[in-house]
């Protein structure tokens, strides 16, 4: 009875909504489940595979959290090989070792920020005596083959902070923080100094933009290059740091670690390294076998990287996790097997053909992604049974009144969350549209306004 009085509100509200001429070449597609009941409520083009942008994170959450738990978490190891002679000289190197923690050096936990990890690993580095390193520091990034970019993802994007790669050792989410001072409209964007290292320079070909013009500088690079370039316009106006992914975190973090140790004067006599750049100049190289564990660094909690992940859309977080989810699935770590995984968990656990969850990563960057909302609302309806739901509800923003995800690519824009009403009846539910025409906003006030018939 629920299911019949409630279908006609909202197949009339969508039916409404498909007469925007915005979609007069592009398509919607919703369903609505009884969130008490598990009931399909209302399909309107549910069963075709659309582009998910950065919904797709919660199909990447809900899974992880019911294969890994609420509770799992990174570790980060330090080691040091070799002997440590009567003068403190560690005639062996400084071993850093990752296994993907995506929130290794982050700002937004109190545990992870850069500062502290780096005083504790010189803490337990001086413990032992050392005063010099005569060899190495070694950023073992070997579980991930090195720094990894989804191959689907655009050039445009994987310059920048939010296209930003995994490494097994990522660092300050593998981005850095870039400021410009301007001058007047068409004339150059001076960039100021920051910090970096040797590997990698910056070539600056920003302009300074109009007021009121705001961000439009893109960084271009890839894993590994030498130089960034910088290109756009920044507002003549703006008070801004752009952010933009570095060629290479797990050398970043080598690097900042030895500028801690050179404050104690403790000097690396032989190189600043990551395993990757090792094994490409010398392919029979191994990581020694005597090492010995110093220090131990462990992440925040899957829930809270969660948290963080849908509430600030970081991609990282979402491509790391997908690399966990693959590794542990079918000791597959590489980005479109990975996805893969994903897709067939669901059609173990709900009967969801694979054909419904077609991904490339696990962020929803990808352009090339097509799921279906009768997918994405059944793993948000999945979730709700779960005993980490209450927390997971919670990782998902508030937009127009309504707990949901919102995702946002290239013409694709979407919803997917949950809905109480005011007559006490609860949803699950996905929204999704492709190829609108107009502006984002005004195809967003025609979603919230059919999203308002669950109200």
């Amino acid at each position: 009875m629920f299911a019949q009085n409630s279908k006609p509100k909202i197949q009339a509200a969508f039916q409404q909504f498909l007469k925007n001429p915005a979609l007069a070449n592009g398509l919607g597609s919703l369903t609505v489940i009884n969130a008490k009941t598990g009931e399909l409520v209302f399909e309107g083009n549910n069963k075709v595979g659309m582009p998910t942008a950065s919904t797709l994170k919660v199909i990447t959450s809900i899974t992880a959290l019911d294969l890994l738990g609420p509770d799992f978490s990174f570790a980060t190891k330090l080691y040091v090989s070799g002997d440590i002679d009567s003068l403190g000289t560690l005639n062996g190197d400084i071993i850093i070792e990752g296994t993907g923690d995506p929130t290794l050096g982050s700002d937004r936990y109190p545990q992870t920020k850069p500062e502290l990890i780096l005083a504790k690993w010189k803490e337990a580095i001086l413990s032992l005596g050392i005063k010099q390193i005569a060899g190495s520091i070694i950023a073992n990034d070997q579980l991930y083959k090195g720094y990894d970019v989804p191959g689907t993802w655009m050039w445009t994007d994987i310059g920048n902070y939010y296209g930003a790669g995994v490494s097994a050792l990522n660092w300050k989410e593998n981005k850095l923080g870039i400021k410009f001072n301007p001058g007047k409209p068409g004339q150059d964007a001076r960039l100021l100094d920051q910090a970096s290292n040797p590997s990698y320079r910056l070539i600056n070909e920003v302009k300074t933009g109009s007021v009121g013009s705001g961000d439009n500088v893109y960084a271009y690079s890839a894993p590994y290059s030498e130089v960034v370039y910088l290109r756009g316009t920044y507002g003549s106006d703006l008070k801004k740091t752009i952010e933009i992914s570095v060629p290479d975190p797990a050398l970043d973090l080598a690097y900042d670690l030895s500028r801690v140790l050179e404050q104690d004067s403790i000097l690396v006599l032989d190189t600043i390294i990551t395993y990757q750049r090792l094994i490409n100049s010398n392919p029979q190289y191994q990581i020694p076998g005597n090492k010995k564990l110093i220090h131990t660094v462990q992440s925040p909690k899957l829930m809270e990287i969660v948290h963080w992940f849908n509430q600030k859309s970081i991609n990282l977080y979402g491509e790391t996790m997908l690399k966990v989810i693959g590794g542990i699935s079918a000791n597959k770590t590489n980005t479109a097997e990975a996805a893969s995984m994903v897709s067939k968990y669901w059609q173990t656990k709900l009967k969801i053909p694979t054909s419904e969850i077609n991904t490339y990563d696990g962020s929803g960057l990808s352009p090339q992604n097509r799921v279906t909302t009768n997918a994405i609302a059944q793993i948000m309806q999945y979730a709700k049974g779960r005993n980490w739901y209450a927390n997971f509800l919670k990782s998902l923003p508030t937009i127009n009144g309504t707990s949901m995800k919102s995702g946002t690519i290239g013409g694709a824009l979407g919803y997917t969350g949950y809905q109480k009403s005011a007559d006490g009846q609860e949803y699950s539910f996905s929204l999704l549209v492709n190829n609108y025409q107009g502006s984002s906003t005004a195809m967003r006030q025609a979603m919230f306004k059919l999203l308002d018939a669950l109200k």
